[in-house]
Parts: structure tokens; sequence; C-alpha cells
């Protein structure tokens, strides 16, 4: 049996809504869900009603974009209160950061002859946070793209013309606001920092330094032999380790955990997530 701890609502990049993706969680027979938006709690009470009415294991998530000496890593929150007021405000100034983010992109792709306006990305997302997917989509629906991955590849990815940096919180910042809010903190997709997993030995070592209490194994890019090298990682400083398939619509080609050829996170997950939130909870 599976687990789906990693995914996206329409209150962050995801286009199913909270509702959705826990029935998706109930047809296919999952034993543990989670929806892990990004820097948003947004859609979390309504998952954890539905879960409940549902008879389906649900914990709170979020997903943190952090920065640690020159690695951009995101920080997977599990467990947390989505009423705590201090994670609230914090994340105000992290989703400050995003507005800010998207309206200079906006003005880098108008000197381009791409015109989008605010009022125009704030209807295509219609609620909670507002990001580079939704420009994509922008992109595509006006005709200066076939596709939202060629928004990326040409625009909008990592030092290419519309590319911009936006404030983010250190790993040590984001994993203390975690713990302070009642969860844990797992480094997600460990793996694709560096495929060749020479980097993650005093990667880990360091966050495990800063608080880290678990890594994400089980995720659709890590083959066989990074999970391994995962799982001994998680060993070695008794890290939790979860998984899920950072879904974010069927249109961005990842499966729903527990798919005909997605992945299939054990179910033991949950069952260790669960016992050790009891513990640093009580």
């Amino acid at each position: 049996m599976c687990v789906e701890l990693h995914t996206h609502s329409v209150y962050s990049d995801g286009t199913a809504t909270p509702a959705e993706l826990v029935q998706m969680a109930v047809d296919r027979r999952l034993q543990g869900f989670s929806l892990t938006d990004h820097d948003t709690v947004e859609g979390v009470q309504e998952v954890l009603r539905l879960g409940q009415e549902v008879g389906m294991p649900v914990v709170s998530g979020i997903e943190i974009s952090a920065r640690h000496r020159q690695y951009s890593l995101h920080i997977l929150g599990y467990g947390i209160d989505p009423t705590n007021q201090e994670l609230l405000q914090w994340l105000v100034r992290l989703q400050q950061g995003r507005v800010e983010r998207n309206k200079n992109i906006l003005e880098k792709l108008t000197t381009m002859g791409i015109s989008i306006t605010e009022q125009e990305l704030e209807q295509v997302s219609e609620c909670g946070q507002t990001g580079r997917p939704h420009i994509a989509r922008l992109m595509k629906e006006k005709g200066h793209v076939t596709s939202s991955q060629q928004a990326f590849t040409h625009y909008l990815g990592r030092n290419k013309p519309a590319w911009c940096h936006r404030s983010t919180c250190s790993v040590s910042e984001a994993i203390a606001v975690l713990h302070q809010a009642g969860g844990l903190a797992v480094l997600a997709h460990p793996g694709i920092i560096d495929k060749e997993m020479k980097m993650q030995p005093l990667l880990v070592q360091e966050l495990v330094e800063r608080g880290l209490d678990g890594l994400e194994v089980f995720y659709p890019s890590h083959s066989r032999k990074i999970k391994k090298r995962l799982q001994m990682l998680a060993g070695k400083y008794n890290l939790l380790c979860t998984g899920g398939s950072d879904y974010h619509g069927d249109q961005h080609g990842r499966l729903f955990a527990g798919e005909a050829g997605g992945i299939c996170p054990p179910d033991s997950i949950m069952v260790e997530l669960l016992e050790r939130l009891q513990y640093v909870q009580q």
C-alpha cells in the first residue's frame, strides 16, 4: 500500500483542488496523504477535514523554498499547526517575495514584447499563491510559446532572459519556524541536488546540525541507487524517510502516487511520521 506526501493544489502551482486531491488518494486506496503547497497552508484545514470525513490518514504539510550556502533547497514541513500565528505571519513575508518577483518577471517580459498584466495573472491564478507556472500558462494562451515547458526553457527558467531571484529564507530559519509550529522538517527531493550523490553527505550533515528531521527518499526521479544512498544517510542520522510524487496536475507529467507506472512510497512511512509527530508534540 502507498502514501502520497508531496502534492500541490490550486492554492500554489497545482491545477487540482484540495478536495480533488483527497478524492484521488481515496480512489487509489492510499494509506496517507499530505498537501504541501508552496509557502502557504491555505488548503490544509480543508484536506484535514476531508480526510477525517472519508477515513483517510492526512497530515498537514507545506513546502518552503530556502537557501543554504550555494544551494536553493525545498523544505517540506509535516504536522504543522495551520493556525499557528507565528507561522502565518512569517509566511506573509515569503509570499510578498513571490509577488515582487512576479512583478519583476512581467517587467522583463514586457521589454521582450510579451505583454502580461498583473490583473491577467491574478485571473489565471484565481486563488492562493501565484508564480512562474501561471505566467507560463498565460504565455502559452497568448501564443508566445507552444507549451509551458517552452516558456521555462526560453524565458522563465534559472538564468534565462526573464529569470528573477526572489527573497527567500535560510534553511535554519525555515526549520526553526516549522518546529515552532509543531512540525517536522524534511529535505525535499535531495537526489536532484547532485545526481552523483557527491554533495549530499556533507549537505545533509550540515542540515542535521540545524535540526533537519528527514529526507524525501521516494521521489519520481530518484533512481534505485539514489534511494539506497539516501536511505543510508537517513539511517546514519536517524532521519525520517518520506516520499511523494510532487504532483501538480495531470498536464505536468508526474503521476499521482499509487497510479500504474507511478511511485509507491510504502505506508510504513505514514506510521513512522505519525509516531515522530506524536513524540515531538508531547
